[in-house]
């Protein structure tokens, strides 16, 4: 895999006193989500926008499915060429179908594999770095994109690259709210060139059936008659998989390292449990740093029935069908009315107390990926004596909107 910077993958962000404008914002939205919590735990925005931030209100939204659904259709539509992907999904039988039919061939008993990839990767990544790596390029994006290509059985396609073409899918899909011009004109390029990349692939596939992967085995399944797996059906999931996975750790992890380096204890404990192969322990310290800067400040929802938010409380709000909502799972993660002393570090708490992922229906398809790995991907550089931040700016976590930028660190 070729070397690429954050300045290749990512759009160039803002800059001057937007870009200052930026990072003020989500360095006081903690400080916002506690005045709500405890002031305001359902606002209104504009006329027909919500926000929820306690606990108990946001997992409401996510479990009550059939009121609040997804609004990633229109944009995944661009994305699929109007094919159909679960993702856009209600809980109707055709998601029931799709998503069965996937986990046949995304399978539990492929978990320690991919640890073990995922591992070793790192691994030699961090030895051949020489002492000094940016976390976000040089290690997690390579190891994510190069793994998890591997596994769903999609290399980098001729003339492009995946870690460019999905992260900026991702961006359409998950970030772009405002419906950028300058970004539609890219994904109205990318989006159909990537299709007949994967169609290329499964075309070859046919013919040289390769190791065992996602496509191998969506395909042996075609082969013996399964009506399920049609080429469209292959194709728009392996490219939902592409769009909405690998993208995700290169933001993510660098900035559970920055949580882990901003606490020095925190961070030699985490090390302990790296170099003593304890990597439930180390999953724990990746997994909390992760809930002080999780992926996203929230997930939206669209009210496709009037509902009342936290009926029978002195917060209880109507939401009109049609209205928006976000469930900011950022704050939920740091309500103290569900979250035992929520500021505190504390890499032994329950799972109930984080949704990085999601919750209900529509949790992350690949949560059980990334239990597994996304903490090994830091495992080889935690290992290192005398792991530091680089100096000046470059130690310090860099973020372009919601995608982080760079982060180096030295060792040895």
């Amino acid at each position: 895999m070729s070397a690429l910077t954050s300045r290749d993958v990512l759009r160039p962000g803002p800059t001057g006193f937007k870009a200052w404008a930026q990072r003020m914002v989500f360095a006081l939205m903690p400080y916002f989500f506690a005045f709500l919590r405890r002031w305001k735990p359902v606002m209104k925005m504009g006329k027909t926008n919500y926000l929820t931030s306690r606990y108990d209100d946001v997992r409401e939204v996510f479990a009550t499915d059939p009121v609040f659904g997804v609004v990633y259709k229109p944009h995944l539509d661009v994305i699929m060429g109007d094919q159909p992907f679960f993702l856009g999904m209600g809980d109707t039988p055709e998601y029931r179908h799709d998503t069965d039919a996937m986990r046949k061939v995304v399978r539990a008993d492929d978990l320690p594999l991919l640890a073990a990839r995922t591992e070793a990767q790192a691994e030699k990544i961090v030895a051949e770095a020489g002492g000094r790596i940016d976390v976000v390029d040089t290690l997690v994006r390579r190891v994510t994109f190069t793994m998890l290509g591997d596994y769903l059985g999609v290399p980098d396609p001729p003339g492009g690259d995946l870690r460019v073409w999905g992260t900026r899918l991702f961006e359409f899909q998950f970030v772009d709210q405002g419906n950028d011009p300058a970004l539609r004109k890219e994904v109205d390029e990318i989006a159909p060139a990537l299709r007949m990349h994967i169609q290329n692939e499964i075309a070859r596939r046919r013919i040289d059936t390769g190791n065992d992967d996602v496509l191998a085995r969506c395909l042996a399944l075609q082969k013996a008659g399964d009506a399920a797996y049609s080429d469209d059906f292959i194709r728009t999931s392996l490219m939902g998989f592409i769009v909405g996975g690998p993208p995700q750790p290169p933001m993510v992890v660098p900035q559970a390292m920055e949580q882990l380096l901003r606490r020095p204890q925190v961070l030699a404990e985490a090390q302990a449990a790296a170099r003593a192969d304890d990597d439930a322990r180390l999953r724990g310290y990746v997994f909390e740093a992760m809930r002080f800067d999780p992926l996203a400040p929230g997930l939206p929802r669209v009210a496709l029935a009037d509902w009342t938010i936290g009926r029978g409380t002195s917060h209880a709000t109507v939401i009109p069908a049609g209205a928006q909502v976000l469930a900011a799972f950022a704050s939920a993660m740091m309500d103290p009315r569900r979250v035992a002393d929520p500021k505190r570090f504390d890499p032994d708490r329950p799972a109930s107390d984080y949704m990085h992922f999601g919750f209900g229906l529509h949790e992350c398809f690949g949560r059980h990926i990334n239990h597994a790995t996304l903490h090994l991907m830091l495992k080889p550089l935690l290992r290192q004596p005398n792991l530091r931040r680089a100096a000046g700016k470059e130690g310090k976590l860099r973020k372009s909107g919601p995608f982080a930028e760079r982060l180096v660190v030295t060792y040895g």
